[in-house]
């Protein structure tokens, strides 16, 4: 039998919404006691002061770090929970030898992420960001207009994983010739022609990511991988701001290779390079692709929901890792 839920604290690092109400309502009626960060995301130094003073059982993530000392801060903590689908916030390795899981919740913003890739897409090949900004600036000048027929473009995209698939899935429908990139190719789908990133990036007009930032997709696009992509064409990145060189994007666009950056990431998010903004060229949304009023609300709870049924002792339903000294298909350490 699983042992008895015991109370136990459970820290909230951080929120991108405007309240903690979703995660105190799961927290608190299982028990336990929400104790909640700054809602902008602290230093890893303030984090793990957080950790260190409440000795949590669980903590819940957004954005903020959680450093290996944070990890090891607590000696009740059994679980670290994203609150998102990335782990580059959260010491994974320091996590899973000292027998505490990392969860995310993977699936909760599928439709939201591929929706926001394929508006950006249509941003570009229909001028709408650029046609509204001329309006707004007192020009009236339909023929300056440069669109294209997204039905005659290649659209490129990699990482073909539940996001990908999506949005794949959603191109196809404007008749694109779609292209995937991914470690992983699935061994029949006849949806789309699984090639290397060089050929995609050669036969692409659009290049969309949907990759996990990790040490081997760090830059995964820099100088290099630009200057292989057909000349005038898009570059869309709503997975992490890591994955791209933004210096070598901006020389790109200065130089004319590239025609359009559509990112809502960034390496260095919150700031935007000055010279990134100066570029007509670039469209840009401040880390949104994630959010709705359904996909926010699903997220919260279910990543509340992870924490309590971890300290009630039963398994999660979306490991990150696998903890060291943990049975598996449990939560309990004991």
């Amino acid at each position: 039998m699983k042992p008895p839920s015991r109370p136990g604290t459970v820290l909230l690092t951080d929120y991108a919404w405007p309240d903690d109400r979703v995660e105190r309502s799961v927290i608190e009626e299982a028990g336990h006691t929400l104790v909640t960060g700054p809602a902008d995301p602290a230093s890893a130094e303030a984090i793990e002061e957080l950790v260190a003073e409440h000795r949590p059982a669980g903590i819940l993530t957004c954005w903020a770090p959680v450093s290996a000392t944070a990890i090891g801060a607590s000696p009740e903590l059994r679980i670290v929970a994203r609150l998102g689908v990335g782990l580059d916030n959260i010491a994974v390795d320091t996590a899973t030898e000292r027998g505490v899981w990392v969860t995310n919740v993977p699936d909760y913003c599928v439709e939201e992420v591929s929706d926001h890739a394929v508006g950006m897409v249509l941003a570009w090949t229909r001028g709408l960001a650029v046609s509204d900004r001329e309006v707004r600036a007192g020009r009236w000048n339909p023929a300056g207009a440069r669109l294209r027929r997204l039905s005659t473009l290649t659209c490129g995209v990699v990482g073909y994983g539940r996001i990908g698939r999506a949005t794949v899935r959603k191109l196809g429908a404007f008749g694109s010739r779609i292209l995937a990139h991914d470690p992983y190719p699935p061994k029949d789908d006849p949806g789309v022609e699984m090639v290397g990133l060089e050929e995609l990036l050669r036969r692409s007009d659009v290049v969309i990511l949907h990759v996990p930032l990790t040490a081997d997709t760090h830059h995964i696009i820099g100088a290099e991988q630009l200057a292989l992509m057909k000349p005038g064409g898009l570059l869309a990145n709503v997975s992490r701001g890591g994955l791209v060189d933004t210096d070598a994007v901006i020389k790109a666009l200065e130089g004319g290779h590239l025609d359009g950056a559509a990112f809502d990431v960034l390496e260095s998010e919150p700031h935007v390079p000055t010279a990134l903004l100066d570029q007509p060229g670039a469209l840009l949304t401040p880390h949104i692709a994630f959010s709705s009023d359904a996909s926010v609300t699903e997220l919260r709870r279910r990543a509340a929901e992870e924490v309590v049924r971890i300290l009630a002792g039963g398994a999660p339903a979306h490991a990150c890792n696998a903890p060291h000294g943990v049975p598996a298909g449990s939560g309990d350490r004991r």
